[in-house]
């Protein structure tokens, strides 16, 4: 049943579409960032350590093509009506969900070792381009261990959101409205209750340094806590209602 979910997984276009935006915003986040802290590395403003965890810290969007290829992983079997056929193969519901959160999961790591792979690449490339000698650090291991872990969890949360939501283009708007501008909005207005938001909770993770925000092991636990409540959200909407 796995191996059928995984099939699934990288079948039609979604999984190269999602990889080459992938590879695109993080290119395109990194080279800015390379030529922002060339800039500050120039005026006194920033040094080479903490410039090379900077263009790290770009490739932390890349968990919003992984969310989104979870989401629609599970959403377009509901668009397509096959979502039914599914269950009936799979001997169940709670199996079927648990198989698709699995492989999500496993989309999520592919999606974090090839930022693991190409983030300190593009330091190297980048900084190569604006004649500056990178400097790493253990703030740039731990911050390259931050962004990854939280595009790896960031496919499972699609997946989960995808169950409950069940409508693709719902699914894809609302990943898409609450990542950008919910989470970062009620941080800005309301810090005290911003920073236990999932996209607030994974900045704590990648070392965003924002004030007011979560330690790490703090953040973990909030993520922890998301996960688990679409988990029992995605399983009591599957378990008892109609799949169609």
């Amino acid at each position: 049943m796995l191996r059928a979910e995984w099939l699934k997984a990288w079948s039609g276009r979604t999984w190269w579409i999602m990889a080459a935006v992938a590879l695109f915003i993080g290119l395109l986040g990194s080279s800015g960032a390379s030529s922002t802290m060339s800039q500050q590395i120039g005026d006194g403003m920033t040094d080479t350590a903490a410039a090379t965890a900077e263009v790290i810290r770009s490739w932390f969007a890349i968990l919003l093509p992984a969310m989104l290829f979870g989401a629609i992983f599970v959403t377009r079997e509901y668009s397509s009506g096959a979502i039914s056929r599914s269950v009936l193969l799979s001997g169940g519901r709670v199996r079927l969900l648990a198989a698709k959160t699995a492989v999500g999961t496993g989309i999520g790591v592919l999606f974090a070792l090839l930022t693991a792979v190409l983030a300190p690449l593009s330091v190297w490339g980048f900084f190569a381009v604006f004649g500056v000698e990178p400097q790493w650090t253990g703030e740039a291991t731990r911050t390259l261990i931050g962004v990854s872990s939280v595009i790896a969890l960031a496919a499972p949360w699609g997946v989960l959101l995808g169950w409950v939501i069940r409508h693709q283009a719902a699914a894809v708007a609302t990943l898409l409205v609450v990542t950008l501008f919910v989470d970062e909005t009620l941080f800005a207005f309301v810090p005290e209750v911003g920073k236990f938001t999932m996209q607030l909770s994974m900045g704590s993770v990648y070392l965003d340094g924002k004030e007011e925000a979560l330690s790490v092991p703090w953040a973990l636990l909030v993520i922890a806590g998301w996960l688990a409540l679409a988990g029992y959200a995605a399983y009591w909407r599957l378990a008892t209602r109609d799949v169609t």
